[in-house]
């Protein structure tokens, strides 16, 4: 008797997302971000921080405020992810 493994139609096959060379594009740029907030080119209050989405594995960079933790600015913006996310849903 065989055994093999039945995937239901209409299912997506998933990929292994983090590939060696978007690995290396994540240290690189967690490194510039490192070297930007040393710097002090954003000024003793601001520094840039690297998230990375773990639903999708996007990175986002945020320009924060150190003492209010405060989001100045987000790339992308939070309403680019959103409409991302919808049409992600929608297909």
């Amino acid at each position: 008797m065989e055994i093999s493994a039945i995937k239901p139609s209409g299912f997506p096959v998933q990929q292994p997302n983090n590939s060696a060379s978007e690995a290396t594009q994540r240290r690189e740029l967690i490194k510039a971000i490192k070297a930007v907030n040393s710097s002090g080119t954003l000024g003793e209050q601001n520094e840039l921080v690297f998230v990375l989405n773990r639903g999708n594995h996007q990175a986002i960079v945020r320009l924060v405020d150190r003492k209010t933790r405060e989001v100045l600015l987000q790339l992308p913006p939070e309403y680019v992810l959103r409409l991302s996310e919808d049409l992600n849903h929608k297909t």
